[in-house]
């Protein structure tokens, strides 16, 4: 039923685009699906890439898991690395206080203080954390910019290969990046998040 539907959808476009293009050959008519569709031969990128089996179709799925969860880990890396340069950019670096008492000392003077004080440094209580307190605007750096700029561009590419992998409307390339991007997420979502500064 899929099937004639289909063949008669592919006879009325190619008469209709033969007629407008004045009998131009059929190969070079491209139809765009409008629903999903659960073709095993289905093409991904080419013409030279379209599955003729189950396993070449089973592992052009796999091709499409590993590729969605590999945006979700450049994304992590994205956001690792964007972290590593604003902390090497804001001079963050940890260092022991002479003369500052613990606060352990400060407290045991205070009894209500005792149960009612917490300390964010912990066990480590003569140290602090020096920084910048506000930054307004990044310097463009050469040891940070084109790095920058190459992990965007990869991303980009690979968000555009999984769009058009998910444009063929076919059932299990679709299901293959949503289950590829579940996966990613599943690995590596905790590190790919906004860091608030």
């Amino acid at each position: 039923m899929e099937m004639s539907g289909m063949s008669g959808m592919d006879g009325m476009d190619g008469g209709s685009m033969d007629g407008s293009m004045g009998g131009g050959n059929s190969s070079m008519v491209m139809t765009m699906m409008a629903v999903f569709q659960t073709n095993m031969a289905t093409s991904l990128y080419s013409t030279a890439w379209t599955p003729s089996s189950t396993g070449s179709y089973a592992g052009t799925c796999i091709f499409l898991i590993v590729l969605a969860a590999l945006m979700r880990g450049l994304l992590a890396l994205k956001w690792w690395q964007e972290d590593r340069w604003l902390d090497r950019e804001l001079n963050r670096r940890y260092v022991v206080v002479n003369g500052r008492p613990p606060l352990s000392q400060t407290l045991s003077r205070d009894s209500l203080a005792k149960h009612m004080m917490l300390s964010e440094n912990g066990v480590e209580e003569d140290v602090m954390v020096v920084q910048k307190r506000t930054v307004h605007k990044r310097p463009w750096r050469l040891s940070v910019d084109p790095i920058r700029a190459l992990i965007d561009m990869v991303i980009a590419g690979v968000g555009y290969l999984l769009m058009l992998a998910v444009m063929t409307m076919n059932v299990g390339y679709f299901m293959s990046v949503l289950g590829g991007t579940f996966l990613g997420s599943l690995l590596v979502g905790r590190y790919a998040t906004i860091s608030v500064h």
